[in-house]
């Protein structure tokens, strides 16, 4: 993957926590989709799945600084092009809807940061915050995809915040309360956590509608979409379940199994078409 052909961002640089630097990510640009035709069959992120329902007060933006060392440099500049290419693909997306897209915020940080919706720490992984429009990453898990989740590679890393930027696309369309409703009126746990599967999943799809956009100018491979598609495999509820207790219990899964994710990252990479990305009117057994 050449993510240097992707394009930069333009953006100010945050720094959360103690941690390496974030950058406020922008560019715009435009492409084909009709993503506004699906928005009253979607469902969003419910805030709580990411926080564990706990509010705390908006994290104060720290004066703009520099990346400091070589590795820190090339690090920010990964996500700057990672975000600016998908600030770029959504920017174009909503505008064929005559929409305005509002393009997050990434930050980057080491160990914890206070955010909008609770302390965000490095077990959190990364995550959204419908509450802040910002997208947190302690840049330590990419390492840990490397050594315990059998995926890694830059086009592995870019699936993981092109994901996020999928909850932040399901936020702009305003169905974040949707699901939060949803999820409130379950008359079980297992069916609150099947609105979590089916949103994870759409994320999902997102992040591959993204990548076949952006497949020709990173000059992406085979190999790259094996990289996240093994990254999708290993972050699957079932095999997180299996390596952690021994057995899987399909009714607490919240993201979706690893065949689910991989199918619905392959479904949006291979159409390039948001409107694939229908998770919710199907049966859940069928996803």
């Amino acid at each position: 993957m050449d993510w240097r052909n992707l394009p930069r961002s333009g953006g100010g640089v945050q720094t959360g926590g103690g941690g390496l630097p974030g950058g406020g990510l922008a560019v715009g640009g435009g492409i084909g989709g009709l993503i506004i035709a699906l928005i009253a069959m979607f469902f969003g992120v419910d805030p709580s799945v990411i926080t564990g329902g706990t509010q705390a007060p908006p994290a104060q933006t720290q004066p703009q600084t520099q990346p400091g060392t070589a590795g820190e440099t090339e690090e920010y500049e990964f996500l700057d092009r990672i975000l600016g290419s998908t600030n770029e693909v959504w920017s174009g997306v909503f505008q064929q809807a005559a929409r305005t897209y509002t393009k997050p915020i990434l930050v980057s940080f080491r160990g914890s940061v206070p955010t909008a919706c609770g302390q965000g720490t490095s077990a959190t992984g990364p995550f959204y915050c419908p509450l802040d429009n910002k997208i947190y990453i302690d840049t330590a898990f990419f390492a840990q995809m490397d050594r315990q989740l059998g995926g890694g590679g830059d086009f592995a890393y870019s699936y993981v915040i092109a994901h996020e930027v999928g909850h932040h696309v399901q936020n702009e369309l305003g169905i974040a309360d949707q699901v939060t409703r949803a999820q409130q009126g379950a008359r079980t746990e297992a069916e609150a956590n099947s609105y979590g599967v089916r949103l994870e999943l759409q994320a999902d799809c997102f992040a591959g509608v993204w990548g076949n956009q952006v497949s020709s100018l990173a000059n992406l491979t085979q190999e790259d979409v094996r990289e996240a598609v093994n990254t999708a495999a290993a972050i699957g509820d079932d095999t997180l379940q299996r390596q952690s207790r021994g057995y899987v219990v399909p009714d607490s899964f919240t993201h979706g199994s690893s065949q689910q994710r991989v199918n619905w990252f392959m479904t949006g990479f291979k159409s390039g078409d948001p409107n694939q990305c229908d998770t919710f009117n199907r049966d859940y057994n069928q996803l």
